[in-house]
């Protein structure tokens, strides 16, 4: 398995986060960014136990090649 890292927030202080990758094998994107914690807007969803909720920029959607390339 390959990770590929297709980019990280151009506005992002320090270089951190957020960050979406590739994962050649599965097929799916991975996607580091901030951790959703307010109670209102968790309430509004569904989320089972093993999953979990990040938020990330709309910016961040240039680095999908589905966008780049405009379909899939």
């Amino acid at each position: 398995m390959a990770l590929h890292r297709l980019g990280k927030d151009p506005e992002s202080k320090n270089g951190g986060s957020p960050t979406a990758y590739y994962d050649d094998v599965t097929g799916n994107y991975l996607l580091q960014g901030w951790k959703v914690a307010d109670a209102d807007r968790l309430g509004q969803l569904d989320i089972p136990a093993h999953e979990t909720v990040i938020e990330f920029p709309r910016r961040m959607m240039q680095f999908f090649p589905e966008v780049r390339r405009g379909g899939a």
